[in-house]
């Protein structure tokens, strides 16, 4: 198990300055003073996004031209995309939004899944969640995790900083806030992890989802909550009681994230196996109604079902090759609206590629065009065809 933070072959020590910074980002000061020159008020546009448990996630979108350098800070400081890229190489125990290591000869998966997996056949688990985990994540903090972990110099850690934060803390939707959420430990958690290694324990941090196993039944976790609780307290992070919780194997089906790890390998509860095959026969069942099948509800609809047999593929199912032949039998077909619709778009994409072929909303337009145009040749490939070669003219060229 790698405990440590690692660093990658660039160094960070050329980044001395702010002009060296941007040089690094591959940003102008022109576009760097864009951005200071923002009002507060207005770097951000707030809104609400439904949870699972029907509360509302308050979000905050940045604006334009901070999500280009936040983007920039993300591939090029926090992520190893590629041989000279990227600052990091993160400990193992990590998992949510740390990007896999290119430069390792098997690829290491780190979602929710691949997490859950490390502690499969245990006895007992101990859950502990980071309380408003992104909230309490201070300036401070995230000014220490440039200066302390990266070595920035003041002026370029402060810089980092801003750009990263709004109205003094880290915030859902800033794209730098989950690698910021997950180095924010980076002083303490290590040793913590080794500890509890010693002790044959196992430790995984999911964002702010904190997992501990044992394989032996009926563990005493007390000792292992204590040093977790006051590692979070030298940050100032408080943990959510109501959402602490003690498993033992010889009481309980062991649940992690959602998944079944009393086995080698994590599975689905079989009640949310049933209930994808339920979407699945639902699915078929409006399919019969061929103006339906025509309708956006019907391809919202196949899309969420279509997610959802996809986990199993990645969870090694038996039912996913069967449940995903019954979906494609039952494709969204399209309606002859949605020929003007798709022209209009192809139109309105090729205007705006001259100014903005390189930016986020440009690319987000190009390929929703592209998905349009998988759905139109369904029924109208003549059009598509023609469409689809408008839009090859005009590919988005990507910033790094």
């Amino acid at each position: 198990m790698v405990f440590q933070y690692n660093y990658g072959k660039r160094t960070n020590h050329s980044i001395s300055n702010i002009e060296n910074l941007l040089k690094a980002l591959d940003i102008s000061l022109e576009q760097y003073s864009e951005v200071l020159d923002i009002p507060e008020q207005n770097r951000y546009v707030k809104s609400s996004i439904p949870k699972s448990n029907g509360a509302e996630r308050v979000v905050h979108n940045p604006h334009k031209n901070i999500r280009r350098i936040q983007r920039r800070i993300n591939k090029r400081i926090f992520n190893q995309r590629h041989r000279k890229g990227g600052l990091i190489s993160w400990p193992s125990y990590l998992y949510g939004s740390i990007p896999n290591n290119p430069l390792k000869s098997d690829i290491e998966k780190k979602d929710y899944i691949a997490c859950a997996s490390q502690h499969c056949e245990s006895r007992s688990i101990l859950k502990m969640d980071i309380q408003n985990f992104f909230d309490n994540i201070q300036e401070e903090h995230v000014y220490d995790v440039f200066k302390g972990l990266l070595h920035f110099p003041d002026i370029v850690s402060k810089a980092l900083t801003s750009i990263c934060c709004h109205e003094g803390s880290v915030i859902q939707g800033a794209l730098t806030s989950s690698y910021i959420a997950s180095a924010v430990l980076y002083d303490l958690e290590p040793l913590v992890v080794k500890r509890l290694h010693d002790k044959k324990l196992t430790y995984t941090r999911l964002v702010d989802d904190i997992t501990i196993s044992s394989k032996i039944s009926n563990y005493d976790f007390s000792y292992a909550q204590k040093i977790v609780i006051d590692m979070l307290y030298k940050k100032g992070l408080p943990t959510n009681n109501s959402k602490t919780e003690v498993l033992h194997r010889s009481s309980n089906e062991l649940l992690v994230h959602g998944l079944r790890v009393n086995f080698k390998e994590p599975r689905l509860p079989a009640k949310e196996v049933g209930k994808i095959r339920a979407s699945v026969k639902h699915l078929e069942t409006f399919a019969k109604d061929s103006e339906f099948r025509t309708s956006r509800d019907y391809r919202n609809l196949f899309n969420k079902s279509l997610g959802r047999v996809n986990r199993l593929k990645r969870l090694g199912h038996i039912q996913h090759a069967t449940l995903l032949n019954r979906l494609l039998r039952i494709e969204p077909k399209p309606n002859k609206s949605d020929i003007g619709k798709a022209k209009r778009l192809v139109s309105k994409i090729i205007a705006l590629n001259p100014k903005y072929g390189s930016g986020y909303r440009y690319r987000q337009l190009y390929y929703k065009a592209q998905s349009d145009l998988n759905i139109l040749q369904r029924t109208f490939d003549r059009t598509a065809f023609k469409l689809r070669d408008r839009l090859r003219k005009v590919k988005p060229s990507y910033e790094n």
